[in-house]
């Protein structure tokens, strides 16, 4: 009997242990349980106000912010179509009227909303006659007061630009072409304030260069560019409203850097039209052809005076 004892103790024992265990990992996996239980009803919650957000409306009335991009991307099945101009610096004052009668710079557009959230478009530069073909999408919408969790706006523009003059400006194809690619976040502060920055990036296929005393070719520019942006609106009344607009360029070049862009305006905003009247140091009307070759100073008073008119259609 004793050695039957003996041999059934680690048995016992054994059996102990597992159920002590077993005990254990329930308690385990049934802590777990009630933690995913709550997670997954955390995330549900989550998921739930995400899909219950609806959009703040009028951060910005129109695709433009002076000579910027807006965070804005219109309704789908919407068609805008944009006039840009601006006119010569006012620095030669009466002479040409402010700029007014110089030579001015001219840009005409189009873009469509195909889908939610993304805008493609097309336009042509009086500037060494330049094509851009344009998209913009809108990665995030600020959550409106009270029925959502996101506060900010977040979207992404891009284009490609075509210097479409006689080819024996250029040694090959490719070097007609250039890129500009922004992020720009904002946020509708008040009922009256909006306020958005913006990072961008510029790319010249080519760019001026010049020979040294060693016969070696020196470009005068770095072929990328990269700048910052802050844009501002506040409105007095839902039609009437003043702009801010700043870029700072960030990258030294060898030669000919680039100035800093002001500018401030007036828009007058109806239900399909948005007119901007523009006062800024920026004369062209793409967006790496103004980052990357402005020579306009505004602490020397070069300013232009210009406008940007949209007409929206929805389909």
């Amino acid at each position: 009997m004793k050695n039957m004892k003996m041999k059934m103790r680690p048995r016992l024992q054994l059996m102990a242990i597992f159920l002590l265990l077993s005990a254990g990992v329930n308690g385990l996996l049934a802590e777990g349980a009630v933690a995913d239980s709550t997670g997954a009803k955390h995330c549900g919650k989550l998921m739930e106000k995400f899909r219950a957000m609806k959009p703040v409306k009028y951060t910005f009335d129109d695709n433009y912010v002076l000579d910027n991009q807006s965070v804005i991307v219109n309704r789908k099945k919407s068609i805008s179509f944009d006039l840009q101009h601006r006119f010569g610096v006012v620095t030669n004052g009466y002479k040409d009227f402010l700029g007014i009668f110089s030579a001015a710079n001219i840009r005409i557009g189009m873009s469509g909303v195909p889908c939610d959230n993304l805008a493609l478009g097309w336009g042509f530069n009086k500037y060494n006659l330049t094509w851009d073909f344009n998209g913009k999408y809108a990665l995030m919408r600020q959550s409106e007061k009270g029925k959502g969790i996101w506060p900010l706006s977040i979207t992404v523009f891009g284009n490609i630009a075509v210097d479409s003059r006689n080819k024996k400006n250029f040694v090959r194809g490719v070097d007609r072409l250039s890129y500009f690619g922004q992020i720009l976040i904002a946020r509708k502060i008040t009922k009256h304030f909006s306020l958005q920055v913006g990072a961008d990036v510029s790319w010249f296929n080519n760019v001026e260069a010049y020979i040294n005393t060693k016969g070696e070719i020196i470009p005068k520019r770095n072929n990328e560019h990269f700048a910052v942006s802050v844009m501002a609106r506040y409105k007095f009344t839902d039609k009437i409203g003043i702009l801010i607009n700043y870029d700072q360029p960030l990258t030294k070049h060898l030669t000919d850097n680039p100035h800093p862009n002001l500018g401030i305006g007036l828009e007058f905003a109806t239900a399909g039209h948005d007119f901007q009247v523009t006062f800024s140091n920026f004369s062209y009307l793409i967006p790496q052809v103004n980052n990357f070759y402005n020579q306009n100073d505004y602490k020397k008073g070069a300013f232009c005076i210009g406008f940007n008119m949209s007409r929206l259609w929805l389909l």
